[in-house]
């Protein structure tokens, strides 16, 4: 079998008449796809060392390059870096213009991505198709739950489904044909209707528990309005931070600081 292993054997592993090995459980787990945290797990419950490292993400310095040139590369969209619990742990910062009215409770770090977008004091307001965002979010949060029972995620699961739907969400069932393709994110703001395609990206065979939990979610316009009102957005970002520039040359002759929290 895939497993590299007779039926005979694993029916003596199940009924514990033996002992697996160090190699046997990497061989089980690997074949089951089973996540590396709970591989760890597994290794420590037959009595071995864990096998998988979990460093920060500060200390996965080649990763963490590679996922800051990948954020960076995604400008002027957003893209950022979320963990297995959804905190963002890194952000391309861009387009501040969709945060704003959110809660600051909500904007402190960690963020929690899926919170931020969908709590009544955050995005939740203005995202138009909320009704179908939601759904989609927790189709994603159970699938996590499927793989494995983590209460924090349930949790945030049980917190999602309990907010309500803003009045003037679209009907789940409103789709156009490139809707139909992948669920949008379509957001009300100041300056227009945005609507965006996401796509979420992990790292293939990683070593690391750490790195395997971590996700890279990236917005795309979906359609060319939402183009020319994000060109508008960096446009206005640009001239607030010449203007921001200008006020810190004159503080500085004046000998004035800015406050940290504008900055």
């Amino acid at each position: 079998m895939a497993a590299e292993t007779s039926a005979r054997h694993l029916s003596c592993l199940e009924t514990c008449k033996a002992q697996p090995s160090r190699e046997m459980v990497i061989r089980l787990a690997e074949y089951l796809d089973i996540p590396l945290r709970d591989r760890n797990t597994l290794l420590l419950a037959a009595g071995f060392a864990p096998s998988f490292t979990e460093r920060s993400v500060v200390g996965l310095e080649a990763a963490k390059t590679a996922i800051d040139s990948v954020l960076q590369a995604h400008k002027p969209y957003p893209a950022f870096a979320v963990d297995r619990r959804w905190n963002v742990v890194s952000s391309n910062a861009a387009l501040p213009q969709l945060y704003e009215g959110c809660a600051e409770d909500l904007m402190r770090s960690p963020v929690n991505a899926v919170r931020l977008i969908l709590h009544p004091a955050g995005m939740g307001p203005r995202v138009l198709n909320y009704a179908a965002w939601r759904a989609h979010t927790l189709g994603l949060l159970r699938q996590q739950l499927q793989t494995r029972v983590d209460p924090v995620i349930k949790a945030l699961a049980d917190e999602i489904a309990a907010y309500p739907i803003p009045a003037h969400s679209e009907p789940l069932d409103t789709f156009n044909a490139a809707q139909s393709l992948a669920t949008p994110l379509r957001v009300a703001t100041r300056l227009g209707v945005v609507t965006f395609l996401n796509t979420i990206t992990v790292f293939g065979s990683p070593h690391d528990v750490t790195l395997s939990e971590l996700a890279l979610e990236m917005l795309f316009p979906a359609d060319e309005g939402t183009v020319e009102i994000v060109r508008t957005m960096v446009a206005e970002s640009a001239a607030a931070a010449g203007n921001d520039v200008a006020s810190d040359a004159a503080n500085a002759d004046n000998g004035l600081s800015r406050s940290p929290i504008l900055t």
